[in-house]
């Protein structure tokens, strides 16, 4: 019972670090290994609707001390109200690897809040899926996720607080 506590606390303190763009198909020379694309065998190609990214996090030292939150979505146009995509991310394993990749076969029309919104409120912004996935902060494998061709991946960079004791 402590341990789950302190593991709700310690999930609690994460503070958010960096949000950027994930880079789509080939990684960066030089970050994974010294041939990237031998790292990418280990998944599959993506299929004619879908579109692969691959992201590739720094070296740091505490990598266990890290998260990487994964935002799937889309740029639209949109009222003062909250909006959010239908579809979810789903985790697959590598077969014969034993690598996790991530997919989300289908991004659908969602829900907004129906406020009624002043005129000329209408703006650009980034609309997720509700669903937001931590995976494992790890600079010696790719993070790779599939999804239609039209989504967006952005990331942040979640770090683990100090870690406190309940009397």
């Amino acid at each position: 019972m402590r341990n789950l506590a302190l593991a709700s606390m310690a999930a609690l303190a994460l503070t958010a670090c960096a949000t950027a763009p994930v880079v789509a198909q080939a990684p960066a020379t030089g970050q994974v290994a010294e041939n990237p694309a031998d790292q990418l065998k280990a998944f599959p190609a993506a299929t004619a609707s879908q579109k692969r990214h691959v992201l590739i996090v720094p070296p740091v030292a505490n990598e266990d001390e890290l998260k990487v939150e994964l935002l799937i979505g889309k740029t639209q146009q949109v009222d003062c109200n909250h909006h959010m995509l239908a579809g979810e991310i789903e985790t697959r394993t590598a077969e014969g690897w034993g690598y996790d990749y991530y997919v989300v076969p289908r991004l659908g029309p969602g829900a907004s809040t129906l406020m009624g919104c002043p005129a000329n409120s209408t703006r650009e912004a980034f609309v997720t899926i509700p669903q937001q996935t931590l995976v494992r902060y790890n600079s010696r494998l790719p993070v790779v996720i599939y999804t239609p061709e039209d989504a967006e991946i952005r990331y942040r960079i979640w770090r683990a607080g100090e870690v406190r004791g309940l009397n």
